[in-house]
């Protein structure tokens, strides 16, 4: 877990993993420097926990990234499951994950669904995976193998409700400090094995101002909002960042099993992103390039199909 002034939804959080039915056997906490009572509640959490609790504070703010990056590396246990500050564990969630490799020596990963809940932990009667449109047919493909396939597109596992083998991190390690270690760990780590998917939500997750990196817009009329104040520089960042696994597939490709199949991927994106980065300024002459990647099927392939090719022809 990482931990930055959370002080208000930690201690719920923090009673939730100490309240599962199987306990873990280590809980690893990493404080970024709070300057609220989020140190003061850990250490005092730690004193009555049923498991040895650690905690690392950091003499200098590291940043969301790098800070679970420290965190995944401190752990001893076999499996590592990630924590927000913020969250509510369903008293089943780590004997559900642990079925999950029990299961399949060759499983690299796991993530479930999850309720979304507001700063009140009420029920929103939303899932977490709907509001990334990871729909039943996008659950098949990635059930069926073709979970790069998915990921190419747009990341849906989120790394609150995700565990992976520990032994796999140096795959991983390090991190890019701009990038979003849910993203790079998943596509990583699906370019080297199975995930095993878990339909039923295992936790709550808090929809609330303060979270640092929170939910998509829900409508499309948010999303399109986003998108305009967001800019053309979307694509740009995007570019960046799948440029980065690429160079970490291409440097380590013996120890990735399907990096083929993923570079392949990552080429099929970079090219429509860099495309849709070159369209013309004006609206009437961005329509040909707009057209190429609808009967080309990339929009559908590498992005969110017609919201994309709204936010290409109306906005820039």
């Amino acid at each position: 877990m990482c931990t930055f002034n959370g002080q208000r939804f930690l201690r719920a959080q923090l009673d939730s993993i100490a309240a599962q039915d199987r306990l873990p056997d280590e809980l690893v906490v990493c404080d970024d420097g709070s300057s609220d009572g989020s140190i003061e509640i850990i250490r005092a959490f730690a004193q009555s926990a049923p498991f040895p609790t650690r905690l690392v504070v950091n003499q200098k703010n590291l940043g969301s990234t790098r800070n679970f990056e420290q965190a995944i590396s401190l752990c001893r246990s076999a499996i590592v499951a990630l924590a927000d500050q913020d969250d509510v564990w369903y008293r089943h969630k780590l004997a559900r994950i642990e079925k999950a490799f029990l299961q399949s020596n060759a499983t690299v990963a796991a993530f479930s669904d999850a309720d979304l809940i507001d700063h009140d932990s009420r029920m929103l009667g939303l899932r977490l995976w709907s509001t990334f449109s990871f729909d039943r047919s996008k659950q098949r493909q990635f059930a069926n193998g073709r979970a790069l396939n998915v990921l190419v597109r747009h990341p849906v596992v989120t790394g609150a409700t995700m565990a992976f083998r520990r032994a796999l991190l140096d795959l991983v390690s390090p991190i890019p400090p701009d990038d979003l270690h849910d993203r790079w760990i998943s596509f990583l780590l699906a370019a080297h094995g199975p995930f095993e998917l878990i339909q039923d939500p295992l936790m709550g997750y808090r929809r609330h101002p303060g979270q640092q990196a929170g939910l998509p817009p829900l409508t499309p009329e948010a999303r399109m909002a986003h998108a305009r104040s967001r800019g053309g520089g979307t694509y740009l960042e995007e570019i960046k960042q799948f440029r980065e696994l690429q160079e970490r597939l291409e440097s380590r490709r013996p120890n990735f099993h399907y990096a083929d199949g993923a570079l392949k991927e990552i080429d099929g994106k970079l090219s429509h992103l860099e495309h849709r980065a070159r369209l013309p300024r004006t609206n009437l002459a961005r329509i040909p390039g707009v057209l190429r990647e609808i009967f080309n099927l990339h929009y559908w392939r590498y992005s969110g199909g017609w919201i994309s090719v709204g936010k290409d022809l109306l906005l820039r």
